[in-house]
């Protein structure tokens, strides 16, 4: 182990913190230009309403997103990552005109990501896109900004089980300590978006226990009327690695009981439990 890693996993034992490089080709916020909502939200945006699944990893979302585009009136696509779509301009020529056109970059990417949405759910022949991709838990303020008619919905587990889970998926990747630190930064953004926005939120343990009950709440949130099929949702379209949930429990299409919460919380999950109302 070398001396940053060992850093790094006294940091996330300490604070719940850890060190990371900017991703490869990640864009600068100051060389976005001001985030802001759209200039003429009739011309600017095709997409209406969308709804976004703010939740940690490992938190259930792939059943919750499955459950969500059994419904008739929701398409619930594989997790999108659309936050890491980007434009350049390439040229100062280029940046000129947008300028002139009123656009900066991040206006250019929002228009990109309204564009990649709204031509998803055509093909569906849907009226409402669902996104549940877990790091957009990072960037809901921006999300907010981009579609201001978006709704939101909460998805929260029990951290122990969050982390237990997330160290389960890539054993050979991290270590206990370190997937607890690093499913703990997912659960803090998920707690800021729910500070900061309005909107329901889901128990993973009440949509195995009560599956019904629970989407009827997230269906009475979205103005939708409930369907039965939404419970015996059948083999999601996309199981892949990295796109979401690809496990047997999730492809057998029917909900299955959530596991266990393992015994024995670690300590920087203490402050998050508490906030979620889960016994540490």
């Amino acid at each position: 182990m070398t001396w940053q890693r060992r850093f790094n996993k006294a940091l996330a034992r300490y604070t719940g913190y850890q060190l990371k490089r900017p991703e490869k080709g990640e864009t600068r916020p100051a060389e976005l230009g001001t985030v802001r909502q759209p200039a003429h939200p009739g011309t600017d945006r095709l997409l209406v309403a969308p709804v976004f699944v703010i939740c940690p990893v490992r938190s259930g979302s792939t059943l919750l997103r499955a459950m969500l585009n059994a419904h008739s009136q929701l398409h619930a696509p594989h997790e999108l990552h659309i936050r890491r779509l980007t434009v350049g301009f390439g040229t100062r020529l280029a940046q000129h005109a947008m300028t002139e056109l009123g656009h900066n970059r991040a206006d250019l990417e929002h228009l990109l990501w309204d564009r990649v949405l709204h031509r998803e759910l055509v093909r569906s022949g849907k009226p409402y896109l669902v996104d549940k991709t877990p790091a957009n838990a990072f960037a809901y303020r921006r999300i907010a900004t981009c579609w201001p008619d978006a709704r939101f919905v909460f998805l929260v587990r029990h951290p122990a089980a969050i982390a237990a889970s997330w160290y389960e998926a890539a054993p050979e990747r991290r270590t206990r300590e370190e997937a607890a630190a690093d499913a703990l930064r997912y659960m803090n953004a998920v707690q800021r978006a729910r500070e900061a926005l309005p909107g329901p939120t889901v128990r993973y343990e009440h949509l195995t226990a009560a599956p019904e009950r629970a989407t009827r709440a997230v269906c009475g949130f979205l103005g939708l009327a409930w369907e039965p099929g939404m419970i015996e949702y059948g083999r999601p379209e996309v199981i892949r690695k990295g796109l979401g949930d690809w496990t047997d429990k999730i492809a057998s299409g029917v909900v299955q009981p959530a596991r266990e919460t393992p015994s024995g919380t670690p300590e920087i999950l203490g402050p998050i439990c508490e906030a979620w109302g889960y016994t540490p």
